[in-house]
């Protein structure tokens, strides 16, 4: 079933191209770009919090006070105390000595009980939905019982993205002719796309820890699998019930069945699972008259984006025939793990994008706060603020408190702030003279509504996560080639942003409903030793601290950032796989980052989540043998299911790599990172 599209080997690598030029129409109108803010602000302040750039210390301060800094930080006191790994890449992972890194479960094992053992010769639809899904990003965890500190017995919540057939089916299985819409071709079958289907979407697992080693309860009652093919699952907020949500399946426009390449998310604290829909637009194909009412929505979020054959064999995905059908993708999704019976609900009060990161916190007057990152370049970060109030003795009343509230986008100043715009219906430019005729209009159109309040656009906003203590969120930008020269400025910062950086933004007074915040620049990602680059670290980074390519986080219980990455194919470009980073934030070390964890050649680093006692962090591995194979020299060509980069991590013959899930516990059964 291998998709070739213009000539890319793989699915991600066309992705990467096909989102490279981004759909945001300010952008070719001159609206500045967050680069050009932070370059202001740069050119203005040129220190951030105690943390310089070399590039920046040499042109101010000159080379002896960079040594004389350099000196300072290395004997400030670290957060963290374990000792980093190298940069590299090759055939398995690795991890910071003291630790070890146990697999905890891979694709195709059994999750629901009754599920078969993988074969994957013999691979089925039916099999497939009772087992591990494929490339698990996003993780979650909620202790067992509810209501418990959980720190030895709990649930694992997954989002499996995607599928990389070209390493997931061997080659005899897939048609000698393929399907085509327009320039995209795949070698699919009704079969085979149904496999696909139900290797998507998200699962949950019951995990225990016994004798200092986490497992999989095997036939958990609370073990779940949830897939694109059979899943219904509830639309709730706004945009539910309303016409552009009804189709012939649905004519109440309520319901749908399943969710698409699921990315990142977010847990609630009333145990809640939120799974944010990526890149939906992938799976629709077909073509809508240019006059069509949807027309130009599908434009901006590209749809049909044809990655998928699904339409082949499934009007649902065809956009001619369910035209419809893409507005009911794109949203977040809540989920509770405690309840296997329970139908997942899409709550479109959060706005419809290409959702990465839910960073959720409750902020001081009780109302619950989610933080959202939209992934394309040039697009904005969102914040929803719930109308109600969270009540920790009452969890049923919680479970509907993402359907009411405010939902704003970011603009970012050069005076150093941040303004969440409202996005209401009625306010502004959101009126029916400009097509929003109701919040449903703003809520499916949210790109559109960003763009005519003025939101920022940004350097593919990923992951978004919250430091409780201080009230600080950190945001990963991945990248952004599409940055033209012209609109950046002498100081900083780069065009053709090929690394990416952190920003974070303070709530003032802990208020994360406040209208205005402020913000900074953590690091700008690359190598700090080539000044061509721009890159920008506290000078204690070591020559293996520094990387790019930031894509999700998380902040464990001792208030420490850890960060992950996805340079894709562009590892090639660094020299190193992807991995976890630790991340210092503060006091004179602030800004400097440290390697802990590598992936498997061709993989990507996902889902990094903590224990209460932060004595096991879970890390997500998916699609290794895939990205920019061709560049690793020992294997130098693009991987098969016969013929892979590597076959992490069971290397057995006949076995094709497969995406994890990994444990990892540090050997005194210590604090990680301590």
């Amino acid at each position: 079933m291998d998709r070739q599209i213009e000539g890319y080997a793989n699915r991600m690598e066309a992705y990467e191209a096909s989102e490279d030029a981004g759909r945001n129409p300010t952008v070719a109108e001159g609206r500045a770009t967050v680069g050009d803010v932070i370059a202001s602000r740069f050119s203005r302040r040129g220190v951030l919090k105690g943390m310089l750039g070399s590039a920046a210390i040499a042109a101010v301060a000159g080379a002896g006070m960079e040594a004389l800094l350099a000196r300072s930080a290395r004997a400030a006191t670290a957060a963290f105390g374990f000792t980093e790994i190298a940069h590299g890449v090759d055939e398995t992972h690795h991890v910071a000595p003291g630790y070890s890194a146990d697999i905890l479960i891979r694709w195709g094992d059994p999750v629901v009980k009754g599920a078969p053992a993988f074969d994957p010769m013999n691979q089925t639809a039916d099999a497939q939905e009772m087992q591990f899904g494929y490339n698990n990003d996003f993780l979650g965890l909620v202790p067992l019982p509810l209501g418990s500190a959980g720190t030895d017995r709990a649930l694992l919540v997954v989002n499996h993205e995607y599928t990389s057939e070209e390493v997931m089916h061997p080659t005899a299985k897939l048609p000698a002719e393929p399907v085509t819409m327009g320039k995209a071709s795949h070698r699919v079958t009704r079969e085979l796309a149904e496999i696909e289907m139900a290797a998507h979407g998200g699962s949950v697992i019951e995990v225990v820890r016994e004798g200092g080693k986490w497992r999989v309860v095997a036939d958990s009652p609370y073990n779940r699998r949830i897939t694109p093919r059979s899943t219904e699952m509830v639309l709730t907020g706004p945009a539910a019930g309303h016409d552009r949500l009804k189709t012939e399946a649905d004519p109440a426009g309520t319901r749908c069945i399943g969710m698409l390449n699921n990315c990142a998310g977010g847990m609630t604290p009333w145990g809640t699972w939120l799974s944010a829909e990526e890149n939906f637009h992938g799976y629709f194909w077909g073509q809508l008259d240019e006059s069509h009412a949807e027309h130009a929505n599908y434009k901006r979020y590209g749809v049909p984006g044809n990655w998928y054959g699904w339409g082949a064999f499934f009007d649902r995905f065809d956009i001619a025939k369910e035209p419809n059908e893409a507005n009911r993708y794109g949203w977040m999704v809540e989920i509770d793990p405690y309840d296997p019976v329970s139908t997942p609900k899409k709550r479109t009060a959060l706005g419809r994008f290409k959702h990465e990161g839910g960073g959720v916190i409750v902020n001081k007057d009780g109302r619950a706060v989610v933080y959202m990152g939209d992934d394309e370049r040039f697009d904005y970060l969102y914040r929803f603020v719930s109308a109600g109030t969270y009540n920790p003795n009452d969890r049923a009343a919680n479970m509907d408190l993402l359907d009411e509230g405010t939902l704003s986008v970011a603009r970012f100043d050069a005076d150093g702030t941040v303004t969440w715009l409202p996005m209401v219906q009625g306010e502004g430019p959101l009126t029916a003279e400009n097509g929003f005729a109701s919040q449903a209009d703003v809520v499916i159109e949210a790109r559109r509504a960003g763009d005519l309040l003025g939101g920022t656009p940004m350097d593919r906003p990923e992951d978004v996560d919250v430091q409780p203590q201080t009230g600080r969120i950190y945001v990963m930008l991945t990248n952004n080639t599409r940055r033209k020269a012209e609109q950046v400025n002498a100081a900083n910062p780069r065009a053709e942003n090929a690394f990416g950086h952190i920003v974070e933004i303070t709530a003032p007074d802990m208020d994360h409903a406040a209208d205005r915040m402020p913000w900074e620049i953590l690091v700008k990602c690359g190598d700090p030793s080539k000044p061509e680059l721009g890159a920008m670290w506290n000078p204690a980074t070591t020559g293996n601290g520094w990387f790019a390519a930031p894509d999700n986080c998380a902040v464990d219980h001792q208030g420490r950032l850890w960060v992950t990455t996805d340079q894709g194919s562009g590892w090639a470009r660094t020299g190193t796989a992807d991995g976890v980073w630790a991340m210092e934030t503060d006091g004179a070390l602030r800004g400097t980052g440290r390697m802990f964890f590598r992936v498997p050649v061709g993989a990507e680093m996902c889902g990094p989540c903590f224990t209460p006692d932060d004595t096991a962090l879970f890390v997500a591995v998916q699609h290794p043998a895939t990205d920019g194979v061709d560049k690793y020299a020992p294997f130098g060509r693009k991987s098969t299911f016969e013929d892979p980069a590597t076959r992490w991590p069971d290397f057995k013959d006949g076995m094709p790599p497969r995406p994890s899930v990994v444990v990892i516990t540090k050997n005194n059964a210590g604090v990680i990172g301590s």
